[in-house]
């Protein structure tokens, strides 16, 4: 579903004129918005299928930290793999890199086996060290989840599921709004809620033992 069509779904069910473009008047804009706020709610609730993508990093040598492109705060690193050993990389945490740097004797390089999250660059991008330090050039491969920028463009398309956005929506709007007269904005976040429910069990089904637990 379009932003557009997503805007004049919300705008229906409000008994508004629909709009010809997302930002055709102050409050197809407002609404715009609150399209945004409910995709951003709904892409924080799981790690949905449509979010996945993988992120390449060819490394350099006596260069330990990397900046993962197009990730931003709101992005999940699942795993990495060095794929020159196609082994899977261990995630550790910072006190952990701390203690194997900056109190060794010298800087450990060699092929890649660890990572550590390392803050933002200054464009908001997660950034890594890789541990050791590579001495050659490999290449790293990055899972991650990585959240849609805000939809803007008329015909931009949503990534996660419509459903919940369009639910969650038009329940923000009938909150912003106030009485309608129909359907009320606490009837309507409860339907949003089973609406997301729903779609978190199809996209769970499209990727089996992907949130399964097992005992070591």
């Amino acid at each position: 579903m379009t932003y557009l069509e997503l805007i004049n779904k919300v705008l229906a069910r409000l008994r508004e004129t629909v709009v010809t473009t997302a930002n055709e008047n102050t409050y197809s804009s407002l609404i715009g918005a609150l399209v945004n706020d409910a995709k951003k709610q709904v892409e924080s609730s799981v790690e949905w299928t449509a979010l996945n993508s993988q992120l390449s990093i060819a490394t350099v040598a006596s260069t330990a930290t990397y900046s993962l492109l197009g990730t931003d705060q709101s992005s999940i690193i699942k795993r990495g793999m060095n794929t020159d050993t196609n082994k899977y990389l261990t995630q550790q945490n910072f006190i952990w890199y701390t203690q194997k740097t900056e109190l060794a004797a010298s800087t450990t390089t060699g092929s890649p086996t660890d990572f550590v999250l390392n803050g933002v660059d200054a464009s908001g991008q997660l950034k890594v060290n890789l541990y050791p330090t590579p001495d050659a050039i490999q290449t790293v491969k990055f899972d991650c989840i990585i959240h849609q920028a805000d939809l803007a463009a008329d015909a931009t398309r949503l990534l996660v599921p419509a459903q919940p956005v369009l639910q969650l929506a038009y329940a923000m709007a009938l909150r912003e709004r106030g009485e309608t007269g129909g359907q009320s904005a606490v009837e309507q976040f409860l339907v949003a809620e089973q609406s997301l429910s729903d779609a978190i069990s199809i996209d769970a089904a499209r990727q089996p033992g992907e949130l399964d637990f097992f005992r070591a």
